[in-house]
This record gives structure tokens, C-alpha cells and sequence, in this order.
């Protein structure tokens, strides 16, 4: 194996595969495209230094291998650890949800939103009935599958992630304080925040802020001028204290307040009643939503199809293929998903 970086690398082998080049990279490794030597299936494969400051990649793999191949957790091809790095080689998805975001101008529809609750809960159920809760619940760590038009989430990075119960007895782990925060500050709970041991609430405490990021654009406790990064984590504890659950879901159905409530009132050790959450947001978007052609679309979705008709029928004397993101909804009245000022 070749070192991680020499400019950009040469081809070179990692087990049965042939690793190509670089494309995303993190706090705990570099990923980067590879293919079978024997399918020619596209890979992504995953490379951290043996002298990493944090190694993490060997547990990530003995995560996945705890949690078992399923529908929602990429395939795992090959693991080694090797004198100069360790390599996890896995099946390659698609786009990140925070890549997505992106695609769709920072704005998701609330239709899209109440869709990707139902897919998140439920690769969430799945990995705390594994006996683990992720505790870096965010955008980047849900991809889609390969085909743009797939509608499966898939969940990855599993390099923090802790057990909090042996899957046989069901024994809980102890409450705990003064813990470090771990994750990403700006989808953490606040219990995270303040060091408190994290258990399956904070995971679902993390989507719901992640769900409303995504209907609003934004989160309060974004951009908070800070001089060193632990003054911004405590700004934004703040921040978080100082808002109700009301107030930061002002303008939207009462459906994503009702579900911080129950997710903030819940026990450390207790078991979220995850199908009476997710069927809270499914029966809004059946209300809301009566089923047609685009019921079951994620905007992404509506987006890449009006970027290949307007190739298949350009305007007269239009210049380039201009894409417009779904119109802003209304409920009640009240704009809940207009496009920050930037958008175009």
C-alpha cells in the first residue's frame, strides 16, 4: 500500500481491489474510489493512517459486523489493518443528504421532509435494536443508493458510535456526567451538550434538529461568532437552553414540536416508541398529500427531472437549463419552507 498522500496518488491494491483516487475526506480518514479487480463493481474505500491521532477505523468495522448486513448499512467488502494503515473497503452509495441539500438550494419541501423522517427513524430503530446508538447523527452520515431515483436511506460512520445495551440481556448502560460532547454540535442535544451520557433519545433529539434544518434551511445557533472553538459549543448550548421547543418550531405543524417534547421527556434508559413517531409525520403527509405522480418524490428527485426536460426541450433562445427548486409550501396559511434569501 501506498502512502495516503503524495499529491495525488498512484493506483494501488488494497486486498482484491484497486484503489484509484481520492474524493472525500474527514476528521478519521480519507475515502477513496476503488473497483474489484475481479467484478469491476465500484467501491469506496476507506484509509486512515496507523499513527492516527484517534484510530477508529477497526472499530468502525467491528461495529458493522455487529450490526450485520442489512437493508440501509452499506455492504462490507474487506478490512485489514496494515503496517503503514488500516483500510475498510465498502459498497459505494450515492449523494449524502447534505449533498442534496445543496442540489436543492439549502431548501427541502415539507413533503420531502415528513418523507426522509419515516427513512431515518427507521435506520435508526434498526441500529439501536442492534444495541448501539450513533451519536453523530448529521446530513453527511445518510446517503441514498447509487441511482439518484433510489429511495432508501442508508446510514454510515459508525466511528463514534457506542453500545448502550448487550442485545441479549437488554441491559442498560449507567447514566454517567461529565462526559466530553461527541458528535457535531450543531444536531447534538443539549444533555450531549452539557456531558451527559448519550443514550437512544439523544439520537432521535439529533434528527429532529436535522428535520428542522432541513424544512427551515437553517438552524439559530448557526454562524455564532466565536474565538476558539470551545466558546462556540458553549454558545450554542445556549443558544439551544434558551429556546423552546415551540419557539424553534415556530411556523411549522405542531407535529415536529410534539416530537422534541416526547424525545426531551424521555427517560436515559427508556425504549422510544419509534412506530407511533414515525406514523406522527406519516399521517401529515398523508393529509397534506394526496397521492399522486409526485406523492413519493424527494425533491431531488423533481429537480433532476426538470433538468432533462428542459435538455429535451430547451426554450427559444433561452441560455442554459435553468432548474427550479419545488415551490414554497403553505400550511395554514404561513410559508414553511421559503428559500433563504440566497437562493436562486
Amino acid at each position: 500500500m501506498e502512502p495516503l498522500h503524495e499529491n495525488e496518488p498512484r493506483e494501488f491494491l488494497v486486498g482484491d481491489f484497486k484503489v484509484l483516487t481520492s474524493f472525500d475526506g474527514g476528521t478519521f480518514g480519507e475515502i477513496y474510489l476503488g473497483e474489484s479487480l475481479y467484478t469491476g463493481e465500484c467501491v469506496a474505500v476507506k484509509l486512515e493512517k496507523a499513527n492516527a491521532q484517534y484510530p477508529q477505523l477497526a472499530y468502525e468495522y467491528r461495529v458493522y459486523r455487529a450490526l450485520k448486513a442489512t437493508l440501509g448499512l452499506p455492504r462490507i467488502y474487506y478490512f485489514n489493518a496494515e503496517d503503514d494503515h488500516a483500510a475498510l473497503v465498502m459498497e459505494m452509495l450515492g449523494p449524502s443528504l447534505a449533498y442534496l441539500f445543496e442540489y436543492c438550494h439549502r431548501c427541502f419541501t415539507l413533503r420531502t421532509v415528513l418523507m426522509l423522517a419515516d427513512e431515518l427513524l427507521l435506520r435508526l430503530e434498526y441500529v439501536h435494536g442492534r444495541g448501539f446508538v450513533h451519536r453523530d447523527i448529521k446530513p453527511d452520515n445518510f446517503l441514498i443508493g447509487r441511482e439518484v431515483s433510489c429511495k432508501r436511506l442508508h446510514i454510515i460512520d459508525f466511528g463514534l458510535a457506542k453500545k448502550y445495551a448487550d442485545p441479549i440481556t437488554q441491559v442498560h448502560i449507567p447514566y454517567r456526567e461529565g462526559r466530553h460532547l461527541t458528535g457535531t454540535a450543531r444536531f447534538a442535544s443539549i444533555g450531549a451538550h452539557e456531558g451527559y451520557e448519550q443514550s437512544r433519545r439523544d439520537d432521535l433529539i439529533s434528527i429532529g434538529y436535522m428535520l428542522l434544518y432541513f424544512v427551515k434551511g437553517s438552524l439559530p445557533w448557526q454562524n455564532l461568532e466565536a474565538n476558539t472553538k470551545q466558546q462556540k459549543y458553549r454558545r450554542i448550548h445556549e443558544m439551544k437552553l434558551k429556546l423552546s421547543n415551540e419557539q424553534l418550531c415556530r411556523g411549522l405543524p405542531s407535529v415536529f414540536a410534539m416530537y422534541l417534547n416526547y424525545c426531551y421527556e424521555l427517560p436515559f434508559a427508556a425504549k422510544p416508541d419509534y412506530k407511533r413517531l414515525r406514523r406522527m409525520f406519516s399521517q401529515l403527509r398523508c393529509k397534506l398529500y394526496p397521492k399522486d405522480g409526485r406523492s413519493r418524490m424527494f425533491d431531488w428527485e423533481i429537480i433532476t427531472l426538470q433538468y432533462h426536460h428542459n435538455q429535451r426541450n430547451p426554450g427559444k433562445g433561452r441560455r442554459g437549463l435553468p432548474i427550479k427548486r419545488p415551490a414554497d409550501e403553505v400550511y395554514n396559511g404561513d410559508v414553511v419552507n421559503r428559500a433563504p434569501r440566497n437562493c436562486r
